[in-house]
């Protein structure tokens, strides 16, 4: 069972960026595809991005597609979203999210607000 830790959210102007990081301990990391998602109120959760578990294959949704970048680190058991370009209708709460590429169990970490505004 992983445990996933996100940090990095916070108040950032229309046009800013931030960069979100999830740690995850408890188990291999490498043996997780990872991803992240959002959830903005009144609105159903939605994928942002994923990644393969070597980290080799990405996939994004043409929502994202350009600003968004995932990214992981297995050494650091460290998966990270950089996120520019960043507008009102981002905001939302991120998720860091993980499925063992074995068993196809999935979890989730507790979130992280991102508010986009001046």
């Amino acid at each position: 069972q992983v445990q996933l830790v996100e940090s990095g959210g916070g108040l950032v102007q229309p046009g800013g960026s931030l960069r979100l990081s999830c740690v995850a301990s408890g188990s291999s990391f490498s043996l997780y595809y990872m991803g992240w998602y959002r959830q903005a109120p009144g609105k159903q959760r939605e994928l942002l991005a994923r990644i393969s578990d070597g980290g080799s294959s990405t996939i994004y949704p043409d929502s994202v597609k350009g600003r968004f970048t995932i990214s992981r680190d297995n050494a650091k058991n460290t998966l990270y979203l950089q996120m520019n370009s960043l507008q009102s209708e981002d905001t939302a709460v991120y998720y860091c999210h993980a499925e063992h590429l074995l068993t196809g169990r999935h979890y989730w970490g507790q979130g992280t607000q991102v508010t986009v505004s001046s």
